[in-house]
């Protein structure tokens, strides 16, 4: 399985209106909301926010990888949002973050969750992939970025 076989265009937001994390988390959740009717957008941001408190899912150069477990969900959910002026997220480096990817899973998906985690993070880790995800004119140009340059897990 592919990263880009969880993540489909109308999962992707090109330019996130956002100025603040909560502000930006809230955004993501409602484009998984919307397409995931089961999913309440309180919830999900709870629990984002919770795991935000554990520590800032920014994970430096200007990447987060927000995520969180939710019991009920049948399946693995992710949306990207990008912010090409940069978003406050007090990530670990202290810069904004431009790219975040929102991962949603199952509660009961602990190896699935973690390795699609570790997945993203060397996704995100290679320059040349953000480039082309920074430069991308469209969001279905963003899902044909993903599908090709990430690795199966």
């Amino acid at each position: 399985m592919q990263i880009s076989e969880l993540i489909s265009s109308d999962h992707i937001i090109t330019n996130l209106r956002a100025n603040s994390k909560q502000d930006a988390l809230a955004e993501l959740a409602e484009v998984l909301v919307r397409k995931n009717k089961t999913l309440e957008k309180e919830t999900v941001l709870s629990i984002l926010l919770e795991r935000e408190k554990l520590g800032s899912t920014g994970i430096g150069d200007g990447v987060a990888i927000p995520h969180g477990k939710l019991k009920g969900l049948d399946r693995v959910i992710i949306s990207l949002g990008r912010s090409l002026s940069g978003v406050p997220f007090d990530s670990v480096d202290g810069k904004p973050v431009q790219l975040l990817f929102l991962l949603l899973a199952p509660e009961e998906s602990a190896g699935l969750y973690l390795r699609i985690l570790a997945k993203l993070s060397r996704f995100l880790k290679n320059p040349v992939s953000k480039e082309k995800l920074l430069g991308a004119k469209s969001a279905e140009e963003m899902a044909e970025i993903i599908k090709s340059e990430s690795e199966e897990f």
